[in-house]
């Protein structure tokens, strides 16, 4: 069965790891019926601030306001199976933790959670403090994944986006999508 997913894009430092994922999920759209896309603002300013340009919008997906409550994931019913928060800013975790659906993101992961579907929250902040940490079990205990950013060596990265390919590959496989990338077959 092809997935729906919602892809939501926090202002937390990594827009890397987004513009990544959203140029694999292209790649890998014969498994995927439809992506949307949802983007606060400030992900607008670092997107541009990290990768020195507004290329986000070149993405081949339906963008969402913030503030769309109409859109289709805002609701159990459009069925969407799998959001994916990257980044996730600790202030969208604290609000989805705390059940604030005061924008669309926090709106589509409470939906997402009530539903029981699949919801991954690609944390990215270092160090935690205990209100993050609190904040990241309340989501886990509601059925949410706590996907850290944080890359893996074992393929010997040789680029940046190679090194940070580590996590979108992680994501991939953790939203059941099958995917070419390096496993690890121990030493």
């Amino acid at each position: 069965m092809k997935k729906k997913i919602v892809v939501a894009i926090t202002g937390a430092s990594g827009a890397i790891y987004a513009d990544l994922l959203l140029k694999k999920l292209n790649q890998l759209s014969a498994q995927i019926q439809e992506v949307a896309v949802v983007m606060s603002d400030n992900a607008k300013d670092v997107w541009q601030f990290e990768l020195d340009n507004e290329d986000y919008g070149k993405h081949n997906y339906k963008f969402y306001a913030k503030n769309d409550f109409m859109a289709p994931f805002a609701s159990g019913s459009a069925k969407f199976d799998t959001m994916v928060i990257v980044p996730c800013s600790m202030g969208t975790l604290g609000r989805i933790a705390g059940g604030i659906s005061d924008d669309l993101i926090s709106r589509a992961a409470d939906v997402i959670l009530k539903e029981r579907r699949k919801l991954i929250l690609v944390a990215r902040d270092t160090p935690l403090n205990l209100i993050h940490i609190r904040n990241m079990t309340t989501v886990t205990e509601a059925g949410g994944i706590i996907c850290p950013a944080i890359p893996s060596y074992y393929s010997k990265p040789q680029t940046i986006e190679e090194l940070a390919m580590t996590v979108v590959n992680r994501v991939i496989d953790l939203m059941g999508l099958e995917s070419e990338s390096y496993e690890w077959k121990g030493i």
